[in-house]
């Protein structure tokens, strides 16, 4: 028996993802297959009913492109964490479209720390959703990508 690669931990230790505030999300497609168009107005109605399956979580600002989607949420009193609302957007999605492996294995998420921060990230997904690499610095004011 093949065992899967281990997977590179890439969520902050000791942090609890159920906490309030901002989160930036982005989920990709399987091998970055152009398959969300396809799917567009489902996928948008499994994101805006979120709130009603999981209290208290807003959905601030989203963009859909062809390979990846860019989430903005908001936690208010949320007893649920974040990996747990993500999967279950994932499954939701893989259920109605009838794709076995839509999805990417796991997500992309940061913290959203900072009111600027929070304005900068909504202004990427806005203008410029498209671009490759993310450097979490040019929201922070540093040249650093930490979380």
């Amino acid at each position: 028996m093949e065992l899967l690669p281990r997977r590179k931990e890439i969520r902050l230790k000791n942090y609890n993802y159920a906490s309030n505030g901002y989160y930036f999300v982005t989920i990709c497609t399987n091998k970055n297959r152009p398959c969300i168009k396809k799917y567009r107005r489902e996928m948008e109605e499994i994101l805006l009913n979120l709130p009603k399956k999981f209290p208290g979580v807003i959905i601030d600002y989203y963009n859909l492109m062809p390979t990846h989607i860019h989430i903005i949420l908001f936690f208010e009193n949320v007893h649920t964490p974040l990996s747990q609302v993500i999967r279950s957007f994932k499954a939701l999605v893989t259920k109605v479209t009838g794709e076995k492996f839509f999805w990417q294995r796991n997500y992309y998420e940061h913290v959203i720390r900072t009111e600027k921060a929070l304005s900068k990230i909504r202004k990427y997904i806005y203008n410029n959703p498209l671009v490759e690499k993310l450097e979490f610095g040019q929201f922070y004011g540093t040249a650093s990508d930490s979380q």
